[in-house]
Order: C-alpha cells, then structure tokens, then sequence
C-alpha cells in the first residue's frame, strides 16, 4: 500500500509539473479539411540537449489517456526503466465516433475514419517529425474502438509503427481476417523491434472477454523473432482501474530492453551465452538502445557487473581482454576496462602486462571511490609475483 501511494503522489505531482511542458497545437488539416488540436509534450531538458532525439507516442483520446500516459513516462524515465519519450494527444472529443468508426459488415474503416488515419500518417507525423528531435521508435496507443482503430497500421506496406498499445480493446468481428491479409512476416523482413500489446479485463462484459481472449490467441500464433505479442489480463472490477494498470504494464514490457539486466532477462537471454555471446549481447543491447530511442548511454555498470561471471569462469577466462576492450571502447574514462585486461594478463601470468593496465586503471579512480582501495590491491598482488 506505502509503495502505491508513493506512485500515486507522483503521478499527481507529474501531472502539474509537466503541463508546463505541454505544447497546445493546431493543425491545419487539408486532409480533414479542418483544424484539429493536438497537444505536445516535450520531456524534461528536451530544450538543453540540442543533440538528443526522443522516441515518439501517437496518444488517441487526448482528453482521456495523455495526462495518464505522459505521468506514467515520466515516472518511467526518472526510474530508467524507460527513455524519455515526446507524446503526442490527438483530440477527439467532438469527432471521436466518426474518427474510428468502421463498417460493422467487414471491419474497413470508414469514409471519415480512412481520412483520419491519412491524417495521422501523413500530417501529424510529418509536422512532429519535421519540427522535434524523434527516434526512428514509434508508439501508438487507443483504448476502447480507437485500439481496434489502430491495428490498421499493421497494413502498411512498410512497417514505421513500433508499438502497438490496445487497452480495454473493442475489436472489430474482422480483425482476425483483417490480420492474415496485412502480409505479417514482412515484420520477419525488418532490422527492427516491434510490440503488439493488449489486455483483457474482468471488468469487462463476457462477450467482450471472450472476443479478446480469441484475438489473443491467435495473436499467439504469429512467431516472428522481432515481433513482440504481449497478451495481458487484468484482474480489477473497474475499467478505468485497466486503463491505470495496463499503460505501465505495456511500458515495462515495451521498453525492457532499455532497461538494465534484469533476473528474468539474464535467465532468458544471457545464462547459456558463451563468453563471446554475451559480449555481443550487450554490446548490440546498447547499440538497439541508441539506435532506436536517441539514448547514448554508455554502458551501465549493473550490465557490466552481470555477465561478468560467465566472462570470467567460462573458457578459463580467454575472453577477459576482448571484454576489457569493449568496455574502453565504450567507456574510456572507466577503469573497468583496464581492470578486466589486467585480469586477463594476471590468469595467463603475465604479471608485467597486468601491472600496467591496472595502474592505467587504478589512476582514472577519484580517491573518494569505495571501490579505490580494493582497486590498490591488484596492483599490490601483481607487483609480488
């Protein structure tokens, strides 16, 4: 209860801090022909990192869902679960039947609804795209008839939706059909990451949960190494409680390769690794991290720290050095690097060489480091032998 309250003090706090930091927007759609507001949230320091790019959010129902979504990335963000984002509201609030609506007959989008989609495509996008420093990651995210809305971007013919977000979903009785025609193994085709998140909910009707429950499943069947299905139930009496619990639960699964190793992750994708393996893997977990989010973040320490073991007790240690040069290549300024060389040379004893490189190492730490002294001894044990 403490850990939930917690959360909930700072989503209100995010809620008024990051309204400062909300752009109102009107577009002038000739697709439309009509304006349509949007609202822009730029993240924190967005204006001071003139270098950065941002991965970007499409949020349908503005009034309903931005602010939930925005202080639920943000809180994200400052815990580094997951990257700052731009998100962006679309207002639907006197047109929202008409922008989603489909023909009950087939699934196919509307008249109305065709033309807000080319509206999303092909105005909304190329002004935020044009105008703010974005990622190649984008997300998606409708609740309700906007999530089966959409799922029609699963039809382009070259896919540029990252994530797609459905809460609470209306599917359309046609989307299974609708899915085998979208050509699904072109995702197989792309050097790229994509998610395809939606949740069930005991609050909602039976028929309703059943209709999911199927989509789910056959969502299941799609096995396509980038391509991400996150099949998620809620167990909560309330679907506005779904909404609050289904946005972080789509973020963390989302956004998990961003993250730092976690147990699930190591167990899944590292244990059995060789030693070249593993390094590979986190060197490409922090290429796709900057790649497809902006984020140069170097290397986290706790990445380091976690497959250090199958370094170092795997093939009698032979891949120390290449593990040491990757992390100089990526962190220069570490001695974690040098340490990990040093380790190589002091196991094949050769103890001049691992002098050396634990020196270099040992005077990059700044004396107030807990770890200086530990550092101090490798030098001490090589310098007797």
């Amino acid at each position: 209860m403490k850990k939930t309250t917690h959360t909930l003090l700072f989503l209100l706090f995010s809620l008024v801090s990051f309204s400062q930091q909300t752009i109102p927007h009107e577009i002038a759609s000739t697709i439309l022909e009509t304006n349509r507001n949007i609202k822009i949230y730029l993240p924190e320091g967005y204006e001071e990192s003139p270098d950065k790019n941002y991965p970007l959010t499409l949020v349908l129902d503005e009034a309903y869902l931005f602010d939930l979504y925005v202080a639920n990335a943000v809180l994200f963000a400052k815990r580094d679960k997951a990257p700052q984002q731009i998100v962006v509201g679309i207002s639907m609030e006197e047109t929202k039947g008409n922008d989603i609506s489909f023909d009950i007959r087939s699934g196919r989008l509307s008249a109305t609804a065709s033309r807000f989609y080319q509206f999303l495509r092909d105005e909304v996008l190329l002004y935020i795209e044009s105008t703010y420093r974005t990622s190649p990651f984008i997300s998606v995210l409708g609740q309700n008839y906007s999530a089966n809305f959409i799922t029609h971007f699963l039809q382009e013919r070259k896919p540029f939706i990252n994530a797609f977000i459905c809460i609470n979903p209306s599917f359309s009785d046609f989307f299974g059909q609708q899915l085998q025609s979208y050509n699904m193994p072109k995702y197989g085709k792309e050097d790229n990451t994509f998610y395809f998140y939606s949740n069930n909910s005991t609050a909602l009707s039976a028929e309703r949960q059943l209709k999911i429950d199927q989509i789910q499943q056959g969502l299941t069947g799609i096995k396509l190494k980038n391509f991400n299905v996150i099949n998620d139930v809620i167990t909560t009496p309330s679907p506005v409680s779904a909404v609050s619990e289904a946005i972080p639960r789509a973020l963390t699964k989302i956004f998990e390769i961003y993250s730092s190793i976690s147990k699930e992750e190591y167990d899944k994708n590292i244990k059995d690794l060789s030693p070249e393996d593993a390094i590979y893997y986190l060197e490409n977990k922090y290429l796709e991290i900057q790649y497809l989010f902006g984020s140069n973040l170097g290397m986290r320490q706790t990445d380091i720290f976690a497959i250090e073991n199958i370094i170092i007790e795997k093939e009698n240690g032979d891949k120390l050095r290449d593990f040491g040069q990757m992390i100089l290549n990526i962190l220069p300024s570490s001695p974690l690097g040098e340490y990990y060389i040093g380790r190589y040379y002091e196991s094949g004893k050769m103890y001049k060489k691992a002098l050396e490189y634990y020196k270099i190492g040992y005077g990059k730490m700044d004396p107030s480091d807990p770890n200086f002294d530990a550092y101090y001894e490798n030098i001490i044990r090589v310098s007797g032998q």
